[in-house]
């Protein structure tokens, strides 16, 4: 399983390379409860061949009823979902209101290479600025600066502009019982989750379906180009000092929004000294760090711990500090 921002870029490059139009579609701005945030992306190449969200169901069904009744001839246009009015076929369960970004995207050379490097983006080896022109359908990729919005839609101008940058990875290091529910959960949330295990014993107990495995040591992992960027978050849940230290180590020198280690607030004292003593962390490494992992819900279980974990890194996510 991949995440479905990425799923949606890798199925619309497959669909450029086989030159085969498309309607691509971008939640550009959600009021009140909406299920897919500003950024989120759907396409479809025809009302049976589609792929991404929208809403959670009753905006794509109404899309795609309206894509193959021939109505979005258009370049591009803004379509708004949700609020009252003769123009209005569904109103959204959730009472919200969405305003959604739909493109007619015709292969060629210039496309091709256009959504080849926007799946870059989503991959963490790039970000950039996407520009639409609302009127003429126009795009293109352009460099972030320090005050890039996320996204900045300017209706008398016809322009749209969204940051574009890498989908929410979940790094893993070592297999465990606590780190097989703690994939599962991430994928589940839209993660990206790649699990580093170098222990052939424990190797062989990878079998988590829809996780990248990697046979690395997963501190050799994190230092490699393109693996760790600003979205990914990285957890040591193995109980073994030799790997979750190590991690530890190399985390703390990454863009990770989050690095955690599993351990009882006794053992995190004790490898909080470690780290210092030894690997020379400093005060302010260390409170990078979150240990013990995870939100205190009293989680005893290895469900329970995964849960906690990932909720904290969800936090993390969503609240930054």
């Amino acid at each position: 399983m991949q995440p479905l921002d990425v799923t949606v870029l890798s199925r619309v490059n497959e669909w450029l390379a086989a030159a085969e139009p498309f309607w691509f579609c971008t939640v550009l701005a959600t009021w009140g409860s909406s299920p897919r945030e500003p950024g989120s992306l759907f396409a479809a190449r025809s009302s049976d061949d589609w792929v991404g969200s929208l809403s959670g169901g009753c905006v794509e069904d109404d899309f795609l009823s309206r894509l193959g009744g021939n109505e979005f001839t258009q370049a591009a246009q803004v379509v708004r979902y949700g609020e009252e009015g003769p123009n209005q076929s569904i109103s959204l369960p959730c009472g919200g209101i969405l305003d959604v970004l739909v493109e007619k995207i015709t292969p060629g050379e210039t496309q091709s290479a256009h959504f080849a490097a926007y799946l870059n983006c989503l991959l963490g080896k790039d970000v950039k600025v996407r520009e639409v022109n609302t009127q003429t359908g126009q795009s293109l990729l352009s460099e972030v600066t320090e005050h890039t919005p996320a996204i900045s839609w300017q209706p008398a101008e016809h322009k749209v502009a969204l940051r574009v940058g890498p989908a929410r990875r979940l790094i893993i290091a070592g297999y465990s019982p606590v780190a097989e529910y703690c994939a599962r959960y991430a994928q589940s949330l839209g993660f990206e989750v790649i699990i580093c295990e170098h222990r052939a014993a424990e190797q062989a107990l990878c079998n988590i379906e829809g996780c990248r495995y990697v046979p690395d040591f997963a501190a050799d992992y994190i230092l490699k180009p393109h693996h760790v960027h600003s979205h990914t978050a990285i957890v040591a849940l193995t109980h073994d000092p030799r790997v979750d230290d190590l991690t530890m180590m190399e985390a703390v020198n990454t863009e990770a929004f989050y690095i955690g280690v599993m351990g009882s607030k006794r053992t995190s004292a004790k490898r909080a000294e470690r780290l210092q003593n030894i690997a020379k962390l400093s005060g302010e490494q260390l409170a990078h760090i979150h240990m013990p992992i995870g939100l205190d819900i009293g989680s005893k279980t290895p469900a329970e711990i995964g849960l906690a974990v990932m909720a904290d890194i969800v936090r993390a996510y969503r609240q930054p500090q």
